[in-house]
């Protein structure tokens, strides 16, 4: 059990959660280098090194630290911000298939984004704020429509899939009814792709998880708690639907976020949860291992994105749906087969 000075914060840690934690962000970070090392421009793994401790310089600095640093941070961040958003809407509905892209928030907070894009406005921070209201604006939705005295976790899913599929249709309009050039900008970008990352993206993406990791902790201990029932956490001080409810913002806010750095990238945020927590035994939301799972899921799909038809570079999202069809279709297998 770890506690801060005067018990205002106590959070029990397993061993096996800790090590598989720290096993999956090591191999995430060992990803991450021979991603910074292959390209067109092949740099040797100590010269990679060198560059990112400041020993080396000329145009392999370049190459590692100005072009292909940022692109490796935004995968493993974006990646970790999807695994903690996967596992808070899991908990929520204390279902598999419960992730951000099946429930709809991830197509509401890409049409946010999408109206933004053809109506004209500005920059990252329009579109990243157009994906935000988008998010927020579609969890309100299902969250009302499936509200009767409380909100459930399967009535969350099936009202979510079918706002889900309204919002893919109105964003298929949007594209349809735009301009020839905006509409191909924002296929593309639809598609969810780190090809365009920069250092741009990187200040913003770590300010904004400096912001909502701290309250997602706070948040932790209850939503282990709901996952005992709402009864039993009353019982225990927990404001059941108050902490629904904040915890459904932070994790809109987290998939709005990648929405708006990469487009939306799909079943990370399904996946990373499940995994981690087969590979921790362990019980409760398991945010941590979700996060170190995401960032090694979402990295490793960057890489192949990259090389698999090399020079082309395949948006990232391909990739993960590639992957994460396949999974989804043995998670709807084992699913059936256990009931």
């Amino acid at each position: 059990m770890w506690r801060t000075r005067g018990d205002a914060l106590s959070v029990r840690v397993g061993a096996r959660p800790v090590v598989v934690t720290a096993a999956l962000a090591l191999a995430a970070l060992a990803v991450a280098v021979p991603a910074l090392a292959l390209g067109d421009f092949r740099v040797p793994v100590p010269d990679v090194l060198r560059a990112l401790t400041g020993a080396l310089d000329g145009p392999a600095r370049t190459v590692v630290v100005d072009w292909r640093l940022p692109r490796v941070l935004l995968a493993l961040l974006l990646g970790a911000a999807l695994g903690m958003s996967g596992a808070i809407f899991q908990s929520l509905t204390r279902n598999p298939l419960g992730s951000p892209d099946v429930i709809g928030f991830g197509s509401g907070a890409y049409t946010g984004a999408l109206l933004v894009m053809l109506l004209g406005g500005g920059g990252w921070g329009a579109v990243a704020t157009g994906s935000l209201a988008g998010g927020l604006g579609t969890a309100a939705l299902v969250y009302v429509l499936a509200y009767r005295g409380g909100v459930q976790g399967f009535r969350l899913i099936v009202v979510g899939i079918g706002v889900s599929s309204v919002l893919a249709s109105v964003n298929t309009w949007l594209i349809l009814k735009a301009d020839l050039q905006l509409a191909m900008t924002a296929a593309v970008w639809g598609a969810g792709s780190l090809n365009a990352a920069g250092w741009t993206h990187v200040g913003p993406t770590v300010l904004a998880l400096a912001v909502i990791v701290p309250v997602l902790v706070l948040l932790s201990r209850r939503a282990d708690l709901l996952e005992m029932g709402d009864d039993t956490a009353h019982a225990l001080g927990v404001a059941p639907e108050r902490t629904r409810l904040a915890l459904v913002v932070v994790g809109v806010a987290l998939t709005a976020l990648c929405t708006a750095v990469a487009g939306p990238i799909a079943f990370v945020a399904l996946a990373a949860p499940q995994l981690a927590r087969r590979l921790t035994r362990g019980t409760g939301a398991g945010l941590a291992s979700a996060a170190a799972m995401g960032a090694l899921l979402l990295v490793t799909s960057d890489v192949i994105a990259q090389r698999a038809f090399a020079p082309t570079q395949l948006p990232v999202g391909v990739v993960t749906v590639s992957i994460g069809g396949a999974y989804l279709v043995g998670l709807l297998v084992r699913e059936a087969r256990r009931q």
